[in-house]
């Protein structure tokens, strides 16, 4: 097969596939999860520090949708190296790979609450019914009706 050829499906029905959670990296976990927790109305279900010896450092942190609630799980991983975003891309500079896309009923209310949680607006926004914002770390995401 070459490089480029796209692989047959499998014989008979695919397999369920359900992406159901995302991993951000971030200097400060921890901090990031209380963040998107009171943002979101979630519940940081995980803090947890490197182990002993551990070389790499890596602490992680996880957020729940609220108990019962149906949503995805955002993980926030260590990244030792870590380099904040720049929104939008510009040459030379550290690029946002993903970003996360919030649904709100009412976008003023929204805005106004994600700047009480810690976010700030971003210097670019490039339509009129969404709000590009920035997490305390520097992680985009947009608030949407």
């Amino acid at each position: 097969m070459s490089d480029d050829a796209v692989p047959s499906a499998p014989a008979g029905r695919p397999p369920r596939l359900r992406a159901t959670s995302i991993t951000i990296s971030t200097a400060r976990p921890h901090e990031q999860a209380h963040f998107y927790a009171r943002l979101l109305g979630g519940r940081v279900t995980v803090e947890e520090d490197a182990a002993p010896g551990d070389p790499t450092g890596i602490t992680w942190a996880q957020v729940k949708p609220p108990e019962g609630e149906p949503g995805m799980t955002i993980n926030l991983e260590h990244e030792r190296e870590w380099t904040p975003p720049v929104w939008p891309a510009a040459p030379g500079e550290q690029r946002s790979t993903q970003h996360l896309d919030v649904q709100v009923d009412d976008l003023e209310p929204a805005v106004a609450w994600a700047l009480e949680c810690g976010a700030r607006e971003a210097d670019v926004q490039p339509q009129d019914d969404v709000r590009v914002m920035l997490d305390p770390d520097g992680h985009p995401f947009c608030l949407f009706v």
